[in-house]
């Protein structure tokens, strides 16, 4: 699982946020199932380079909002899908692609000048 994570200190985003989507990304996506167990928050904060509190504030939210769970003595491990937590792709972009198509509607875009740019991006 450290090899598909990965953070940009110089992002606007902070790195407990860009650890947090990217742990959703990998469960929804299925690429950590549930019961997978991940690796400890020092494991993970020498391996980005990353302060281990930093690491554990993301861990805590995940676990806060359903997507972890820490039982006492044990790894932390995928929880159980169910709740109120996104469980598609569809649902986890959504909110941001309708973002993102509001901001192109006030820039006077177009439906086919919006095609157009993410087929180009997609490239």
């Amino acid at each position: 699982m450290l090899e598909l994570l990965n953070v940009n200190p110089s992002s606007g985003d902070p790195i407990y946020r860009q650890l947090h989507e990217q742990i959703v990304r990998l469960i929804i996506s299925g690429q950590l199932a549930e019961e997978d167990v991940l690796p400890s928050v020092r494991q993970i904060a020498e391996a980005l380079a990353v302060n281990p509190m930093t690491v554990s504030r993301a861990i805590q939210q995940l676990v806060d909002q359903g997507y972890l769970e820490r039982r006492r003595g044990q790894a932390t491990r995928v929880a159980a899908r169910g709740g109120a937590q996104p469980t598609s792709s569809a649902e986890l972009l959504g909110p941001k692609l309708k973002e993102i198509i509001n901001e192109a509607r006030q820039l006077g875009m177009t439906h086919q000048e919006l095609e157009t740019l993410l087929k180009d991006m997609w490239q």
